[in-house]
């Protein structure tokens, strides 16, 4: 279970990172905003970004599996209901 959990934060945080990067290369490229729409649209363009990344890459993982180096790890959390919870 523990092992599974770290999977999925790091699958998670790749994404976010990805998307954050992504939002700093912009701003470094000289796309700025005026200040009252900068923080709500950062917001919006990063969750965005994280949302296709994630996306793209589960599809092309599907496909090629070693893709899944690009969420931070190959290999995917697999979830398990406890024994007790079967019945």
């Amino acid at each position: 279970m523990t092992h599974d959990y770290l999977i999925s934060l790091i699958r998670t945080a790749v994404p976010a990172a990805v998307g954050a990067l992504l939002a700093w290369l912009a701003a470094e490229a000289g796309i700025v905003l005026d200040a009252d729409s900068s923080t709500a649209l950062t917001a919006g363009v990063v969750a965005l970004t994280m949302g296709a990344y994630y996306a793209l890459v589960r599809v092309a993982e599907a496909r090629w599996p070693w893709l899944g180096v690009l969420l931070g790890t190959p290999a995917a959390p697999r979830y398990e209901v406890p024994a007790a919870r079967r019945q």
